[in-house]
């Protein structure tokens, strides 16, 4: 037998018995009887290092989740605009155009100080890449906050009686007003969608979980911002499409939850419905609710149309800084990575998909 330095850490053996006969032997402890190999390793259970993250967390404050709600409100309100200038209604036309150009103004600034200098965010713009979404993301969010901008400066100089310092540029404005207002309303969809994209594309388990359903979510969420600030602003015999909206908000939201989250790895969809997170989405479908039957009364009362629209507004700033504390949060806990690899290996193996990169044979 060898003898090493590391024997003293090993631990004691336990004494053997002696049979009645005086030979060692008899049953072994673990069942087996020595006439055939025992297995000397345990079945491993899959955890991390000291229990440390499996992934990195998203290195994201609460500017990216400030950023991910007014660009929701941003594009509804482009919408809403839209929909005041095709029907006739200046007065929501206006309000939602300035709360579009508010929306995405105050998004941008946080958006730039969570890069930390604004030229990275024109950096972003040296080059157009398909497969990135935040490549994508800066190009959209550049397109329409150029649309915003035109159509809202319209509305300022309305307001001001034609104050300001614009000269010439004046009729040409008026010519572009409309067309920047349609320019507007075409990215607004993709502007409330494409960050529910770029949360989806990270390795942050819940996130990534529910990468198919998010975008729906989130444009969902969108709606019922953008509809409660224009029932906010704008008097009740105007705001008719924006009680609309926001109904089809309450539908779309309570649906895209529900599907999201049975669809989902059960495992990963934890974060949603525990600690702050789940505290935040619990509160915000409670505010759907009352929010969507508000849209029902509002028509008729300027105090319940306010009421159902900060119904409406605080429940969707609810669900995205939801979704966001849970995503960090399932990225914080090794087991919300490792357990869902497990189920998908499982499932992989019991198709009989056993010689590929990812399975094994059994």
């Amino acid at each position: 037998m060898t003898h090493s330095d590391f024997d003293s850490f090993r631990p004691p053996e336990p004494a053997r018995r002696r049979r009645p006969d005086g030979k060692r032997g008899g049953r072994r402890r673990d069942g087996g009887d020595g006439s055939r190999e025992m297995p000397m390793v345990p079945e491993p259970e899959f955890t991390s290092y000291y229990g440390r993250p499996v992934v990195k967390p998203a290195p994201w404050g609460d500017d990216v989740a400030v950023y991910l709600f007014l660009g929701g409100v941003a594009g509804g309100s482009a919408l809403l605009g839209l929909g005041g200038q095709l029907t006739g209604r200046p007065t929501l036309r206006r309000n939602a155009r300035l709360s579009a150009l508010a929306a995405v103004s105050v998004g941008a600034v946080a958006l730039v100080k969570d890069l930390g200098r604004p030229e990275r965010f024109l950096n972003m713009l040296r080059t157009f890449k398909v497969t990135s979404p935040m490549s994508v993301g800066s190009w959209i969010l550049s397109a329409f906050s150029t649309g915003t901008a035109v159509s809202a400066v319209a509305e300022i100089d309305r307001l001001s009686n034609d104050r300001l310092p614009l000269g010439p540029l004046r009729s040409v404005l008026r010519a572009v007003e409309g067309p920047a207002g349609f320019e507007a309303a075409l990215f607004a969809g993709p502007l409330a969608a494409y960050t529910a994209v770029l949360l989806g594309d990270t390795a942050t388990p819940t996130w990534n979980a529910g990468h198919e359903e998010l975008p729906f979510v989130f444009v969902s969420s969108a709606t019922l911002a953008s509809a409660g600030l224009a029932m906010i602003t704008t008097p009740v015999r105007e705001a008719g499409p924006a009680r609309t909206l926001g109904a089809l908000g309450v539908v779309g939201e309570l649906i895209a939850m529900r599907v999201m989250e049975h669809r989902m790895d059960p495992v990963a969809a934890e974060p949603l419905r525990q600690g702050k997170a789940g505290a935040m989405l619990k509160w915000s479908e409670r505010l759907v609710a009352a929010g969507g039957a508000g849209t029902l009364l509002a028509g008729r009362s300027r105090a319940v149309a306010v009421a159902s629209g900060l119904s409406l507004l605080a429940a969707s700033a609810l669900t995205r800084f939801g979704v966001f504390e849970a995503g960090l949060s399932s990225a914080r806990d090794p087991r919300y990575t490792i357990e869902p690899q497990k189920t998908r290996l499982a499932r992989r193996r019991a198709a009989g998909i056993t010689d590929d990169s990812i399975t094994t044979a059994g």
